[in-house]
């Protein structure tokens, strides 16, 4: 079993309500600390037009009092990267980026860098979220502007990476706060502070497509991938849910089905039996954290889920599971797939040709090993993001807590920054 978690083209999105001095701090920390090299670091800060001079001009400043040096000493803020490629591929961008016409501030190295792989912490103005292809993992930081108008576009275009790992907010209007969680495809999100520095047990780490393919380090789902124990993708395991016309919907279809046998019919009815009544939707967990901090945990469909089955009963199967998690069923086209998107509506059901290629955030697949190896072949070899495919276990169920996706949203509740009248706002 492999648990990964890679890199981000993580960014901040920073509303006019915000306190600039705030986001500067939080900015140069999440941006510059470790010399840029964490996974979690800040790598695109999106202001809004209103306050986007005072805080670009605020950062400008702060950038030329960082310290770069050897990361021994105390005093030093920003040490080198971590080896020559390292810092050839960063100053390249740099170049590139500067070639294209883009904004680049950079102060000078100090003599004593003059030996070693340092590259100067760099602000670079760009003019949207395309100009960045892949990661640039080092002291880079990329500004852009945007219009309160353009703030859902933004949000697409952040998504539209494939990235899915931190990403911070800052605003004082609560309203503002709860929309950009709602919105944005990120593993942790931090709201009125930096973005790095994840601790166990407090904000569980990890991210989504690119960025991972779960579950989260030291959250509640992580041990139970890591052993193996009696009940394993037992669909009774507390992830899963039906509300009760999907319920009824599906105890139909399974009875009107010729091709389903008797044991299968009791077999799939038994699954729907187990299913717990409480929505996944609605599981969350408060972390224990330092005060003035909120940390909270949850989880959240993937989207779109496609069944691969051997036998209409291994779909009926499959259908359960995605349905019962919250997300959509991609069912190949079959007499039992159609009767199924007819009986369950296109809103939660849909023929897909096929189920691999369609755009699923999760494949489901049922059948002998040949198949099961030849569909992970196949969606491994999808450009984009990571797309798990999960296995019928021996006892003919899934792992349906792998069709969420976890979520942890951490607030610094102290950043009112004096004007506590704002956090009432709602417009």
């Amino acid at each position: 079993m492999l648990i990964a978690e890679t890199g981000g083209q993580n960014a901040m999105i920073v509303d006019s309500s915000a306190l600039p001095e705030q986001v500067v701090g939080d900015a140069i920390v999440s941006a510059f600390d470790s010399a840029g090299q964490r996974c979690s670091a800040l790598r695109v800060l999106c202001v809004q037009d209103d306050i986007a001079g005072r805080v670009f001009a605020m950062l400008e400043g702060a950038l030329g009092e960082l310290r770069i040096g050897d990361p021994r000493r105390l005093a030093t803020d920003v040490g080198p990267v971590i080896d020559a490629d390292a810092q050839s591929a960063l100053n390249e961008h740099i170049a590139a980026m500067r070639a294209a016409g883009m904004r680049v501030i950079q102060p000078p190295l100090p003599e004593e860098c003059a030996n070693g792989t340092y590259v100067a912490p760099t602000i670079i103005e760009i003019d949207g979220i395309a100009r960045l292809q892949r990661e640039v993992f080092g002291p880079v930081l990329h500004i852009l502007r945007f219009g309160r108008d353009e703030l859902p576009a933004l949000i697409e275009a952040i998504n539209g990476t494939g990235y899915g790992l931190t990403h911070g907010i800052q605003s004082r209007i609560d309203e503002m706060v709860d929309d950009i969680v709602a919105h944005v495809d990120a593993g942790n999100i931090y709201v009125n502070r930096n973005i790095v520095g994840a601790v166990v047990g407090v904000q569980p780490f990890g991210g989504a497509g690119l960025s991972g393919t779960g579950p989260k380090a030291g959250g509640p789902l992580y041990l139970r991938r890591l052993v193996r124990h009696v009940g394993d993708g037992d669909a009774g395991n507390g992830y899963a849910f039906l509300a009760a016309h999907v319920r009824r919907s599906l105890s139909e279809l399974i009875a009107a089905s010729t091709s389903i046998g008797h044991a299968e019919r009791t077999d799939l009815r038994q699954l729907l039996r187990a299913l717990p009544a409480t929505p996944a939707l609605a599981m969350t967990l408060d972390l224990p954290g330092p005060t003035g901090e909120t940390n909270r945990w949850s989880v959240h469909p993937r989207g779109a889920v496609g069944c691969v089955a051997d036998s209409d009963s291994a779909l009926a199967a499959q259908i359960i599971a995605a349905l019962g998690t919250g997300n959509r069923a991609l069912v190949p086209r079959s007499a039992f797939g159609e009767r199924a998107v007819a009986k369950l509506g296109a809103a939660q059901c849909e023929i897909a040709d096929d189920p691999v290629l369609a755009p699923a955030d999760a494949i489901l697949v049922a059948g002998a090993d040949a198949l099961v190896r030849a569909i992970r072949e196949r969606a491994a070899a999808r450009t984009g993001r990571i797309v798990p495919v999960i296995a019928r276990n021996a006892a003919g169920g899934y792992d349906t807590s792998r069709l969420l996706v976890e979520r942890v949203v951490t607030v610094n509740t102290t950043a009112s920054g004096g004007n506590a009248e704002l956090l009432a706002v709602s417009g």
